[in-house]
């Protein structure tokens, strides 16, 4: 097995008849997935998503690829398709398309219409090409088809890539659910054939490569939501992914089995919920979903609210329920249900709303102790099943963590695929499809682009680093006037601090050794700001670590007079 290493450097000229492959996001990572692929001197994008941010990355809204290694290339791109609807696979493309808004769209109908919905936010009008599952389509050069997929989202689609260099088969998200919600298989006909005509490289889901078995079927949760819908006593409300359609739809028809009205909460819900039923995605009974603010006039045993922050997310609706931060206010006997998966690292951030709503007396549902989540990717055994139809002549593991790439990487050689033909790589690392196999041939930039309020790629992890920090361990300030001559203190040092845990008062033990070290420095005949400044962080930076064993940001101000 290949696998990449920190030292590769840029990849060489393709060679005239390969094909390139470049992961700009997904590897390594539940999210941000992106692939570029070149061929002929043209590019096509599989998937352009984001990734949601963890708690060492405060005040990050969004984390988008790095497209910096595709920035001057804009006019090779021949289009974008997109897999499916979910934000890990669709969630950037309002940021690339800021940068050529007529880079062509290639999705199902319900992945364009969500894209469509989230460009208009944006003020982009797209040029769209709608597909559906035994298409083709030449873009450019790539010779795309399209196959149908069962996800935890309709309309999901796997593409064949085939070019001179030979097929490429993207899988994007898809599990093997024999009794889907929508009776949309996956369709294993096409991936036979496929596999007779020959699968060069398949890139294929990872997310659940190290859970054994098979992942139970959407409907299977049916029971466990319509029994706690028969035990709630007051109010129901369940967080989900606003994408998750198949989800509200049981959802749905709990609520109107068991008498309850429904109400959306969340602009994305509302948005997409509203797509899926206009598109008849979603099959709504008349009467059943109504406008938030009526709720007041019903008794709190026929409402279910359905809102966004199943994974913790700070800003969303669930969330400041349970921080009290939200005009829907928790009550005892309340029931919540957290109707999705944990991604991983989302856990703190889960477990704390979990806590907060259980302060308020709420009874939460989740997937530790109940059946309300199945899994949207395929297992292992799917897989080795997966594996076994496709017979790749080389396999590369995409979308997932490392622990997850590698597990997938075992899987395809339990099945045959020759070690030295499975590509481990990760973000960056360009994969070169040279006359019938697969190998590293360089690495590119594709480090976190973070967009933080209007800012995209402006914060960086020097910028973060210093949020920690301020986070963590507060700061100190320290003003001084000097004298422009001499370097001599006329006023001052005045400290102020704030998050640091140290009582103003104690700082009048260090103004004697500030005004020493500055006295010092004057006597040598330093008097430059900057060396000044530098003084007085090192002074009372030693100052805190050897009483308090803390690390605060210090910020020294000086003042020439």
């Amino acid at each position: 097995m290949s696998h990449p290493h920190p030292e590769l450097g840029p990849p060489p000229k393709l060679p005239k008849g390969g094909l390139r492959v470049t992961p700009l996001g997904g590897l390594g990572e539940i999210g941000r997935n992106m692939t570029v692929f070149e061929y002929d001197g043209r590019l096509l994008i599989v998937d352009c998503g984001v990734l949601f941010p963890e708690e060492e990355q405060p005040g990050i809204d969004l984390i988008l690829p790095d497209f910096s290694s595709i920035r001057d290339r804009l006019d090779d791109i021949d289009g974008i398709v997109l897999t499916h609807g979910h934000e890990d696979h669709i969630g950037a493309v309002p940021y690339l398309l800021r940068e050529k808004a007529d880079i062509p769209l290639i999705g199902s109908k319900l992945t364009l219409a969500l894209i469509e919905a989230k460009l208009q936010e944006h003020r982009i009008r797209p040029y769209t090409l709608e597909v559906k599952e035994g298409e083709r389509e030449n873009l450019g050069p790539f010779d795309c088809e399209f196959i149908a997929v069962n996800h935890s989202i309709p309309d999901a689609l796997a593409v064949a890539i085939r070019t001179g260099a030979g097929m490429v088969v993207a899988t994007g998200d898809f599990k093997m659910d024999q009794l889907p919600l929508d009776k949309r298989l996956t369709d294993l006909h096409a991936f036979a054939r496929l596999s007779e005509e020959g699968i060069d490289l398949l890139l294929s889901d990872s997310t659940n490569a190290e859970v054994p078995g098979f992942v139970p079927p959407e409907r299977d949760i049916s029971n466990a939501i319509r029994g706690v819908f028969a035990g709630a006593q007051k109010r129901i409300i369940v967080a989900s992914f606003a994408s998750h359609v198949h989800r509200i739809q049981q959802i749905l028809d709990a609520a109107h089995e068991y008498g309850r009205r429904v109400a959306f909460v969340g602009r994305s819900m509302v948005r997409n919920m509203g797509i899926a039923r206009d598109l008849g995605y979603l099959k709504v009974p008349a009467g059943l979903v109504v406008d938030v603010k009526t709720l007041d006039d019903l008794p709190d045993d026929e409402v279910v609210l359905v809102c966004t922050g199943s994974q913790g997310e700070p800003m969303a609706a669930l969330s400041r329920m349970a921080n009290r931060d939200h005009q829907i206010r928790i009550v005892p006997g309340d029931t919540v249900i957290l109707a999705s998966s944990l991604i991983p690292g989302n856990e703190n951030a889960v477990y704390r709303v979990i806590n907060g709503l259980t302060r308020w007396g709420a009874n939460v549902v989740h997937k530790g102790n109940a059946k309300v989540h199945v899994s949207g990717h395929a297992s292992a055994g799917e897989l080795l099943y997966f594996y076994n139809i496709c017979k790749p002549r080389n396999l590369m593991p995409v979308h997932g963590e490392w622990r997850h790439l590698r597990a997938n990487a075992e899987l395809g050689a339990m099945t045959g695929v020759p070690k030295d033909r499975i590509v481990i790589a990760e973000d960056g690392v360009v994969v070169d499809l040279i006359d019938g196999k697969a190998r590293i041939s360089g690495k590119v930039q594709a480090g976190y682009v973070y967009v933080d309020g209007l800012s995209v790629g402006d914060v960086t992890e020097v910028h973060l680093k210093d949020r920690k920090i301020l986070g963590d361990e507060g700061i100190i300030s320290v003003y001084v006037v000097v004298d422009s001559s001499t370097g001599k203190v006329v006023s001052g040092p005045n400290i102020q601090a704030r998050g640091s845990g140290i009582d103003d008062s104690a700082f009048s033990s260090v103004i004697p050794k500030i005004e020493e070290a500055i006295a010092r420095a004057a006597a040598d005949g330093v008097a430059e700001p900057h060396q000044i400044q530098q003084l007085i962080r090192r002074t009372m930076g030693k100052w805190v670590s050897d009483g308090y064993r803390r690390r605060p940001m210090i910020l020294p101000v000086v003042v020439e007079v």
